[in-house]
């Protein structure tokens, strides 16, 4: 059976968690249907030690297809990209996606990190970004989300009684650029809503 073909994506969803990430991510992509017109990429800070199998496992609990990111992949409908460790995740001209390298500086001591991924989504993707931000500690994203805003895209953060640890989240609220704060179990349906039947225009 040939390979599903590539439907590029109008819209891509960029989502980071930290503690507590493994359940938030699987709560949502379970929630989202296998023909979800959009993509989306993930950052989880994970220990540049190991290999991750975080996209196994999300992959084992989605209709989505889930695979750990490289430079190149392009960003489809119903598609799922992980960040790998020790690597920032980009989005480029052409709804393409690129890793930066192992040695690339660290941005709120993490490596991948939130804020790359953000600000290249918004630059790219502009009212057709949604960034996503699950538990995790630090700060990290709070200036992504900005860019997001800026470019007329939209910012989705957990809520405290549902997250693990809520610095995260609670940090890109504080910017005044946080769209909805809602519950685990109301962010997928919010992201179907928002993304409506996929369609959009990109630059």
């Amino acid at each position: 059976m040939s390979a599903p073909q590539c439907v590029p994506a109008c819209w891509v969803i960029a989502v980071a968690a930290s503690a507590g990430g493994l359940k938030a991510l699987s709560v949502i992509l379970s929630g989202l249907p296998k023909d979800f017109p959009a993509a989306i990429a993930i950052v989880m800070h994970l220990s540049p030690q190991h290999k991750s199998i975080l996209a196994e496992i999300l992959d084992s609990r989605t209709h989505l297809k889930v695979r750990q990111a490289c430079t190149g992949d392009i960003l489809c409908h119903s598609s799922v990209f992980v960040a790998p460790p020790n690597h920032h995740l980009l989005v480029v001209k052409g709804g393409r996606l690129k890793l930066s390298s192992a040695s690339a500086q660290k941005i709120h001591f993490a490596r991948p990190s939130a804020e790359p991924l953000f600000a290249s989504v918004a630059k790219i993707y502009h009212k057709n970004a949604i960034a996503v931000v699950l538990t995790g500690g630090d700060g990290d994203g709070s200036f992504g989300v900005q860019v997001i805003k800026e470019e007329g895209g939209q910012v989705i953060a957990q809520d405290r009684p549902t997250s693990q640890d809520f610095s995260m989240p609670e940090t890109a609220i504080k910017t005044g650029d946080v769209d909805f704060i809602l519950p685990l179990n109301q962010i997928a349906p919010k992201l179907v809503t928002l993304v409506g039947d996929g369609t959009g225009q990109i630059h």
